[in-house]
């Protein structure tokens, strides 16, 4: 499958890029903003195109033309207002929706925050990135693509486990940003994950045991 990974270049995102470059059963492309990035990935022979969030809807579909799965994993970082959280999380991610059917990329992967559908367990201090996520998957809802919502628990640095938890069975903990990566390409073509958003932490589970079970 041809992926374009938007966010390449978050912590997670270059997780997904590296091992979607290893993977047999799919090609990858990372979308980036800047110059230096695409040059760091064309160092690594990574194919790469320079798109923004911020710009039109049409740019984007130029940028994603070609693409058999979108994997939105950008956001505007935690050194950010609530305007960029508005621009980037919520309109970014609304845009790349409008240019995958545009150009006809049905499948989408969106990794969302734990817990983005209920508002009431929203951390106070980081409302406006929840009401971005949480407006976010709704429109990715009823958008007609093919989606999955990925919503992890806190991210962490650690060493991959490859086992995890999903849906009821994920209670409030913390999983690895590698983990969340491998679990992601796991979506990509398991039907069981498709018009399905879960919750993702660490657990107990493989991960395609755990991603079979929702």
């Amino acid at each position: 499958m041809k992926v374009v990974v938007i966010g390449a270049n978050g912590q997670i995102g270059q997780h997904v890029v590296k091992e979607l470059q290893k993977n047999d059963n799919h090609s990858v492309k990372a979308m980036v903003r800047k110059e230096e990035q695409a040059e760091t990935l064309k160092m690594n022979r990574i194919q790469s195109v320079i798109a923004d969030l911020e710009g039109s809807v049409d740019d984007l579909a130029k940028a994603i033309t070609g693409a058999e799965a979108v994997i939105f994993i950008a956001g505007s970082g935690g050194h950010t207002g609530p305007d960029k959280t508005l621009l980037i999380d919520l309109d970014g991610a609304v845009k790349t929706m409008e240019a995958a059917k545009q150009v006809g990329v049905n499948r989408y992967i969106m990794v969302s925050a734990y817990d983005a559908d209920k508002r009431q367990n929203w951390n106070e201090a980081m409302r406006p990135y929840y009401v971005a996520k949480h407006y976010a998957d709704r429109m990715l809802e009823t958008s007609g693509l093919n989606y999955t919502i990925v919503r992890p628990g806190g991210l962490v640095n650690e060493p991959s486990t490859e086992k995890i938890a999903v849906g009821a069975e994920a209670k409030p903990s913390t999983i690895t940003r590698e983990d969340v990566a491998h679990t992601i390409i796991a979506t990509l073509e398991n039907e069981k994950t498709y018009h399905r958003a879960f919750n993702l932490v660490n657990g107990t589970q493989s991960i395609e045991v755990a991603l079979n079970s929702l």
